[in-house]
């Protein structure tokens, strides 16, 4: 195995990088690093092909990249791996407006398809908070979410094709004409494991006419986290339901001056959209749930200016904290409702534990959590403390009948936590999927089934940089 090991990395370093451009392209935005050692940036579908089927000709893995901003490992190559820049194309090919859809290649950014279409009235609706810097491709690969996901649900529901390069470098388009079968569905959310995407059809979503977006101040987490639930409870979903505890707003308030109140417990940021009409219900009744729910504070934006300021506040939460430590561990786990309060209580314990100082910002509708561990890696023994706190915070989750991850993808970070929720048969289906996509398991491999899951791949280090 090392004799094989070392010849991947020889005939790897043919398709060249400079070290600087090698060392900034072996990890992403997680806290995991690699080693790449070749590195290559196509520019049409054409250079693809001929990457990958050269890569298969050599038994070379191939790890597809976006911007970066994964935050599970999923772009960090591992030995001997090719990292395959997607940012050099980055076309939108073509606009559909009667079908209201688009062809783009994977290194659009996610906020320019939006204000691309933004004079037809129309806008790509899942909005993660990197949107301003992540790529479509690479929403794909993590079927990524955002704020407004709640409602107009993640990545999967509007992604209408996928043209895909597979591992031997066959190009196909996964559709709903092609198959029987839900391919383009199984494609999102595979994190490069199942090839690389070289265009997607998106569906593009109306503007709506009218929102209404309000700051709602609670003075604890539990009672805030029990007003969302009763307002999905009467039957209300918002277009988005954001949740920030006392630290985040102060750190946020601080950096932003988004006018958010420095005395309560928690931040929640309600967001209805529609006809007039029915989002000025909407907004009463959810106002009504949260002073029913001991609601100290409501301020309504009035102006789009304010209504952008509020959530210019709720996406740069994690450039916040930047002030306060130079690092930090975003999580990503998702639990029940009904459980928010009580798995957050745990999560501040875990963290008190392990001595580190813990944040909270999170999409509250839909009960997917993101705590933010802050540490500085020049401390002595502080990684060690980091991983054993986000290995429990994964375990409290999925105790709680919660899952591993709602839009971060699995990639290195969670691999390893794959059993908690999957059985050995569950796992094996799995891996007999990526086998029916990528028999060579040359596609990103290593990546979110656990180590020794098969098809020869290399494995890395559990919570840490790659062996």
């Amino acid at each position: 195995m090392a004799r094989r090991r070392s010849l991947r990395k020889i005939e790897a370093s043919a398709f060249g990088g400079a070290p600087h451009e090698l060392h900034l392209v072996s990890r992403d935005a997680s806290n995991i690093e690699g080693a790449a050692t070749g590195f290559v940036k196509p520019r049409s579908v054409d250079d693809v092909v001929g990457i990958v089927r050269e890569c298969h000709a050599r038994g070379i893995p191939f790890v597809p990249r976006g911007a970066g901003t994964g935050l599970a490992g999923g772009a960090v190559p591992g030995p001997g791996s090719v990292v395959m820049s997607m940012m050099g194309m980055n076309r939108i090919r073509s606009v559909d407006l009667a079908e209201r859809s688009a062809w783009v290649e994977p290194g659009v950014l996610n906020a320019d398809l939006s204000r691309a279409v933004a004079r037809h009235g129309l806008h790509f609706a899942p909005d993660p908070s990197s949107q301003q810097s992540c790529t479509i491709g690479g929403n794909v690969a993590n079927n990524s979410g955002g704020p407004h996901c709640l409602s107009a649900g993640v990545t999967s529901a509007h992604v209408l094709a996928i043209e895909a390069v597979l591992s031997d470098g066959s190009l196909v388009t996964l559709d709903q004409d092609s198959s029987p079968f839900d391919l383009r569905g199984a494609f999102v959310g595979s994190e490069g494991m199942f090839g690389i995407a070289t265009a997607i059809k998106v569906r593009l979503t109306q503007n709506a006419p009218h929102h209404a977006t309000v700051v709602v101040g609670f003075p604890t987490i539990d009672a805030g986290a029990r007003a969302v639930s009763a307002i999905i409870g009467a039957g209300i979903v918002p277009s988005a339901l954001e949740m920030m505890d006392a630290p985040i707003t102060r750190a946020v308030e601080a950096y932003v001056h988004a006018g958010f109140p420095l005395d309560v417990g928690a931040l929640l940021i309600i967001e209805v959209e529609g006809l007039s009409h029915g989002v000025e219900n909407d907004i009463e009744s959810c106002l009504t749930v949260c002073w029913n729910h001991d609601a100290s504070y409501v301020r309504r934006a009035e102006t789009e200016s304010e209504r952008a300021l509020i959530w210019k506040g709720r996406k740069t939460a994690f450039g916040a904290i930047a002030r306060i430590k130079p690092n930090y561990y975003l999580h990503d786990t998702v639990v029940p409702r009904r459980r928010l309060a009580e798995v957050l209580e745990k999560v501040g314990a875990i963290a008190t534990a392990e001595n580190l100082q813990v944040m909270n910002v999170f999409h509250a509708g839909d009960g997917n959590l993101h705590p933010l561990l802050l540490f500085d890696r020049r401390e002595a023994g502080i990684m060690d403390r980091v991983h054993r706190a986000g290995a429990e915070i994964v375990r409290v989750s999925v105790e709680a009948g919660g899952v591993l991850s709602g839009e971060h993808g699995i990639g290195l970070e969670k691999r390893d936590f794959m059993s908690l929720m999957f059985d050995e048969p569950s796992l094996s289906a799995q891996r007999s999927l990526r086998r029916a996509f990528d028999p060579a398991g040359l596609a990103n491999p290593g990546k979110v089934l656990p180590a020794g899951s098969g098809c020869g791949e290399t494995s890395g280090a559990p919570g840490g940089a790659w062996i």
